[in-house]
């Protein structure tokens, strides 16, 4: 029995790593380390190969959904946890019993043109999406499918709109 695909979203603020960052990455792919918050974490750990991830610019101007990216590696022990010279030092942590995890994510393609949040925010079907939920700060966050459609439906139809090439559904 196949399970079906799962969708989720990551937020980064493009100074610290943007979505020209991971298309410019080595073969477009790149470890998603950092992840210090349980929740977020365990969203990581559900992750599996193929899962299609919506890339998010945060704390941007306009914040917004700029492009698509695939995990192509399941969760595996972050190894910043033990790096005492990185920011994500966790000395708590130790490599008998890693606390925290990440994912390797691939590049898929850049939107166009973004989908900033606050036209998000006026799409009826996304009235439940984690990302509108007031307070929500979660870096990794699950996305329904047919929220999915609806931000590649409205990712499509803006880049109509400009007059450049369409933006295949997956």
């Amino acid at each position: 029995m196949t399970e079906r695909r799962r969708y989720w979203l990551l937020k980064s603020e493009p100074e610290a790593f943007s979505i020209h960052d991971l298309a410019r990455a080595p073969k477009q792919t790149t470890a998603w380390d950092g992840v210090r918050n349980y929740q977020a974490r365990n969203f990581l750990r559900a992750m599996q190969i193929g899962d299609q991830v919506l890339f998010y610019h945060s704390n941007a101007d306009p914040p917004s959904v700029v492009g698509v990216a695939e995990v192509v590696k399941a969760a595996y022990p972050d190894a910043t946890q033990f790096d005492r010279g990185d920011a994500h030092y966790d000395p708590s942590s130790h490599p008998d019993q890693p606390r925290w995890d990440m994912v390797d994510v691939r590049f898929v393609r850049q939107f166009t043109v973004p989908v900033p949040l606050d036209l998000l925010r006026k799409q009826v079907g996304l009235k439940r999406m984690e990302l509108l939920r007031k307070g929500s700060r979660l870096s990794v966050q699950p996305v329904r499918q047919e929220e999915w459609k609806e931000i590649i439906r409205l990712a499509r139809r803006r880049t109509s709109r400009r007059g450049s090439e369409r933006i295949p559904q997956q």
